[in-house]
């Protein structure tokens, strides 16, 4: 399962996630969400309070192009 640390938080994905659009779990602290690439939005949040969300989705905007690239490096798309 590729992983990539930023800010603190594990982006990772599963090779079984092959059929979904590009996506990451966001990980820490026994919290997870799940966060859709294109477009940038929240699929879930499982623990993670509004501040948290917000400083995920900034690290996932500001890291959206390398997210997409591991993505894609991946699945050989």
């Amino acid at each position: 399962m590729p992983t990539i640390e930023i800010g603190g938080y594990k982006f990772r994905f599963y090779s079984s996630d092959l059929n979904e659009p590009p996506h990451m779990h966001v990980i820490r602290d026994g919290k997870e969400a799940k966060v859709w690439l294109q477009p940038i939005e929240v699929e879930y949040n499982r623990g993670y309070n509004k501040d948290k969300m917000n400083q995920i989705l900034k690290l996932t905007r500001q890291n959206q192009q390398k997210l997409l690239e591991v993505w894609y490096a991946h699945f050989n798309k």
